[in-house]
């Protein structure tokens, strides 16, 4: 690893081919200064990131690419989505998306090592596709990232050139937990049992299910990211301190961050092993707890188009549902409002009309109630969605829907 300039970055990447491919940390640990240099240096590449975050390069000649859009991408025209679970995104990078260069964001050396601190996901795939290629990797090492264990640790020797940069990690905006959220989230809790493995998506509905957990205790996490929610677990007792709190990316507070630095109890690993379905399965208790954009009468979900374009991606939520489900005792939870406020309609739906994202949950819980999905025919699963789910201003049209469809 040899440490570099900013401004001598340009002539790193001078050898590149055209229109390169760049693999980027996502999330809240997008080395920006590092990225805003390459973008500087190259005319035209792909850039290739997950859950970008607003400030990406976007202009005529960047490609944006990528298997879960983030803000930073949603309306860009030069947007690529590549639909993929996301424990199946690290196998891209040897086969249809190549990467010519890896730019990720780490902790300063210790003993020979860097931490990709809080974002670890696909990078070390991408690491490793890019050097079978000959590619180059750059680091950003930064002070403020914190030092993360597992598949976080990356050996000095795998990195070209590491550029020295002193920069705060951002972190997001508080989400309020409005009543709504509040509801949905106590109900959701109602079926968390103690020593139960946790798994939640992100958003005001997870961030609330949480905050119902806090006199739970034995309780474990596996998910592929957690935010400060796990923390206010942790302090109100409800984790098991034996247990390895294992997530493949995080973002929070600056406190989040410092406890997680060097902190022995967190596991921090690559995607294929965080996002596996039989991984997953083995967890005691497994309880998955997503979002959708809306769920209809035979329990099919739509999280990731909205009016026939991207919004999201798949994202983890197939691979926890289908682990979850094979979990002894485990139970998959599709949590959402039932009426969303912005575009004024019922998220419950008699038919989805959008690429179907995934199905048959155990459970879809609204702030009305819980309907049981899982073992019940498709009539008994659309009457517990009405009954139990729906806003009471759609049920009667819902109702008449079901009559159409022979499902009531």
């Amino acid at each position: 690893m040899r440490t570099i300039t900013l401004e001598e970055l340009s002539g790193v990447l001078a050898p590149l081919p055209e229109n390169p491919r760049v693999v980027v940390s996502g999330n809240f640990a997008t080395p920006d200064a590092t990225l805003a240099a390459l973008d500087a240096a190259l005319a035209t590449y792909r850039l290739h990131a997950l859950n970008a975050q607003p400030g990406l390069p976007d202009r005529e000649g960047v490609t944006l690419e990528t298997a879960f859009v983030g803000p930073g991408m949603r309306k860009s025209p030069r947007l690529v989505y590549i639909p993929s679970r996301l424990s199946l995104v690290p196998r891209l990078f040897s086969t249809t998306c190549p990467p010519d260069v890896v730019v990720v964001h780490t902790s300063p050396p210790s003993d020979g090592k860097v931490s990709l601190g809080i974002e670890i996901n696909i990078l070390p795939a991408a690491i490793e596709a890019v050097r079978v290629r000959g590619g180059i990797v750059v680091a950003q090492v930064n002070r403020h990232m914190p030092y993360t264990f597992g598949d976080a640790e990356i050996d000095v020797d795998l990195i070209d050139y590491a550029i020295e940069v002193d920069a705060e990690l951002p972190s997001p905006g508080t989400l309020e937990i409005d009543d709504v959220s509040a509801a949905i989230g106590d109900r959701v809790a109602t079926r968390v049992a103690d020593g139960s493995t946790m798994q939640l998506g992100i958003g005001a509905v997870p961030d609330a299910v949480l905050s119902g957990l806090t006199r739970r205790r034995g309780l474990r996490v596996w998910s592929e990211m957690f935010s400060d929610g796990v923390l206010a677990l942790d302090r109100a007792g409800a984790l098991d301190p034996e247990a390895a709190l294992t997530s493949s990316f995080l973002f929070g507070s600056p406190e989040l961050y410092a406890w997680v630095d060097r902190n022995p109890r967190v596991a921090m690993l690559r995607t294929e092993t965080t996002n596996e379905p039989s991984l997953i399965a083995r967890q005691p208790l497994m309880t998955s707890v997503n979002t959708a954009l809306q769920v209809d009468l035979y329990a099919q979900a739509n999280a990731s188009r909205v009016k026939g374009q991207i919004y999201s991606g798949f994202g983890g939520q197939t691979d926890f549902i289908v682990g979850a489900l094979h979990s002894q005792g485990g139970q998959a939870i599709l949590a959402l409002r039932s009426w969303h406020p912005r575009a004024n309609v019922s998220t419950v739906v008699p038919l989805i009309e959008e690429p179907v994202t995934s199905f048959q949950a155990s459970a879809i819980v609204t702030e009305n109630g819980q309907a049981w999905i899982w073992g019940y025919d498709q009539m008994s699963q659309a009457r517990h969605l009405i009954r139990d789910a729906a806003h009471p201003d759609v049920r009667e049209e819902l109702w008449e829907e079901a009559r159409a469809l022979k499902l009531a």
